[in-house]
């Protein structure tokens, strides 16, 4: 008996989840110094540049003190009603603050809005000192945690993002963390959207959320967080997420020159990322896409059919020039179980690094053949080697 490795080549009709690699496509060339994309609902990285690169994340890192006071509220360790005492050192913080004083005792929910919305400087003190005694015993926590989440290349000083040497964050840590605070805290991420906060009354000039994504008015996609950030050293940044149908994008942009390039260039991230890939049914759970021959089988041969349902992202100019084979060792021998794994579905997408692969398994049982399958299968071998021995 001969095994041989066969493929046949399929004819798909836009039929397990592949995620694209950063290589699939030809990237948009961001005006930013580093920058991260990434499809959220597919697991997919879009675009990065400079990723893994530790820069300074001015106002970002405040995303890390966040997650931390969501996990304090997470594990009851504090409640939204929970009030914090202002310090000194918080009421004198500088750049954008809620403009809170040591007569205050803001609750949990006011510094969540306050950091969120006017980028309190003053409100991340009082977090950081009311969780951990200090901002500095607070900044070990955020780098350890950091660590835990996967984020190497990221470490704190401060709770603020206010400038500091010991101060940095990639912007893949960044995507990371945003990821994070979207699928662990749905209860609390919706404040990300919100546009206005003026606690007490005191600071209507710095009432409004900074993030520019949440004033454009897209047709098809609306975005709902997360943060900016500017320092001089930094430049302009900006940590958006945002949504169209059933997908999700969070992006990362550091570098920017003004608050006007940021605001480009992150809508044109966002129109990028939702226009130049389509999500496509590649193939469908139980869907006949080859047959293979079966050896001494009750049949001859096995439908193979895909394992699970196939959706993928794709680059949207690639999406019509797609190739499929289904590659598969056979004839494949008898007895077969329904669902046995007996080759794979190999897809070539034009611009991708490399092919994708899906399991294809038996659609139904194949029992071994009678006596009478047997003898025809061992004359067929007589056969074949006395014509092998005549042309020799």
């Amino acid at each position: 008996m001969r095994f041989i490795r066969q493929f046949a080549v399929l004819c798909l009709t836009f039929a397990a989840l592949v995620p694209l690699t950063s290589r699939a496509v030809q990237a948009f060339d961001t005006n930013a110094s580093a920058a991260w994309v990434y499809d959220v609902s597919t697991k997919t990285v879009l675009m990065e540049k400079n990723a893994d690169i530790p820069l300074p994340p001015a106002s970002m890192s405040k995303l890390m003190t966040l997650n931390l006071l969501f996990e304090a509220l997470q594990d009851g360790r504090v409640t939204m009603d929970t009030t914090f005492a202002v310090s000194p050192k918080a009421q004198a913080m500088g750049g954008s603050t809620m403009f809170l004083n040591t007569m205050d005792r803001p609750t949990v929910s006011d510094l969540i809005h306050g950091i969120i919305i006017n980028s309190g400087n003053d409100a991340c003190v009082v977090v950081a000192e009311g969780l951990a005694g200090s901002e500095r015993a607070f900044g070990e926590l955020m780098t350890e945690r950091a660590r835990q989440l996967g984020m190497n290349h990221s470490m704190f000083a401060n709770a603020s993002g206010w400038p500091d040497p010991g101060q940095r964050m990639s912007m893949h840590d960044l995507g990371i963390l945003s990821v994070r605070l979207i699928e662990e805290f749905p209860d609390y991420y919706p404040i990300f959207g919100m546009t206005q906060f003026n606690y007490k009354d005191r600071a209507p000039a710095n009432s409004h959320n900074r993030n520019p994504l949440l004033q454009i008015k897209a047709v098809d996609w609306e975005a709902d967080g997360l943060k900016t950030g500017h320092t001089s050293e930094a430049g302009y940044g900006l940590v958006g997420s945002a949504t169209m149908g059933e997908r999700r994008i969070v992006f990362v942009l550091s570098g920017m020159a003004s608050e006007a390039a940021r605001r480009q260039e992150a809508e044109a991230v966002a129109n990028w990322a939702f226009r130049q890939f389509v999500m496509k049914t590649i193939a469908t759970k139980g869907t006949k896409v080859a047959q293979a021959p079966v050896w001494l089988g009750a049949k001859s041969t096995v439908d193979l059919v895909p394992a699970q349902d196939l959706e993928m992202l794709i680059p949207a100019s690639a999406q019509h020039g797609m190739t499929a084979q289904a590659h598969f060792t056979g004839p494949v021998s008898a007895p077969i179980k329904a669902g046995q794994e007996l080759g794979d579905l190999v897809l070539t997408i034009p611009g991708m690094d490399a092919p994708k692969h899906v399991p294809l398994v038996a659609a139904n049982d194949v029992a071994k053949g009678g006596f009478m399958v047997r003898v025809k299968a061992a004359l067929g071998r007589l056969s074949s080697k006395a014509m092998d021995a005549a042309n020799s």
